[in-house]
C-alpha cells in the first residue's frame, strides 16, 4: 500500500495542474465576481494544501517502507489515532467545500487540537523510549517524522477549512480580505 501511495504522488501533482488550469481559465474567461470569485480563488488556495497533503502522504509511505519488517519497539497506537483523525479532517474539509458547509469546516478547525495533542503524546512517548533504549533511536526518529507529517496534514486540512469559510462568508480567519 505504501508503494501505491508513493507512486500516486505524480497523479496528485498532475491533477493539481489540471484544476489550477481550469480555475485560471474561469477567472480569465468568465471574470467571476463576489461569491463566484471567492469560490474559484478559494479552490486555487486549497490546491496548494491538497498537493502538500499528497507529498506528505508519500513521505510517510517512504518512511514506512524503510521501517521494513523490523519489529517496532513502540506500538504506534497514537500515530494510528493521528492518522485516523487527520484522514477525517481532510475528508470533511473537502466535503465542507463541496457542500458549502461552514459548520463542517469549523468542526475540522476545532479538531486540529486533538491531532496537536496526539503529536505531543507521541513525541513524549518516543523521548521516553530513547531514554530507556538508545538503540531504538533510528526507529524512534522515523516514527517521530511520521507523527510530524500527520500533524502537518491536519494543519493543511485546517487551511482548507478556513478557505471554505472564506468562500462562503468573505471572512478569512475572522477578517474581511480587501
Amino acid at each position: 500500500m505504501a508503494t501505491v501511495i508513493m507512486n500516486s504522488d505524480s497523479v496528485v501533482d498532475r491533477k493539481e495542474r489540471e484544476i489550477e488550469s481550469i480555475c485560471l481559465r474561469l477567472l480569465l474567461m468568465q471574470q467571476p465576481v463576489a461569491r463566484d470569485l471567492r469560490l474559484v480563488s478559494s479552490a486555487l488556495k486549497m490546491l496548494t494544501d491538497m498537493e502538500r497533503i499528497g507529498d506528505q502522504a508519500a513521505d510517510i509511505s517512504e518512511i514506512v517502507t524503510m521501517l521494513g519488517e523490523e519489529p517496532l519497539k513502540k506500538r504506534p497506537d497514537h500515530i494510528r489515532e493521528m492518522a485516523t483523525n487527520t484522514m477525517w479532517m481532510v475528508r470533511h474539509a473537502i466535503d465542507a467545500y463541496v457542500k458549502r458547509d461552514i459548520d463542517m469546516a469549523r468542526e475540522v478547525m476545532a479538531s486540529d487540537d486533538i491531532v496537536d495533542e496526539l503529536f505531543i503524546t507521541v513525541k513524549n512517548e518516543l523521548i521516553e523510549l530513547l531514554t530507556r533504549d538508545a538503540s531504538s533511536s533510528g526507529q524512534a526518529l522515523d516514527l517521530l517524522m511520521i507523527a510530524k507529517y500527520f500533524e502537518r496534514i491536519g494543519d493543511h486540512a485546517v487551511n482548507i477549512a478556513e478557505w471554505v469559510e472564506f468562500s462562503a462568508t468573505g471572512l478569512y480567519k475572522g477578517e474581511v480580505l480587501q
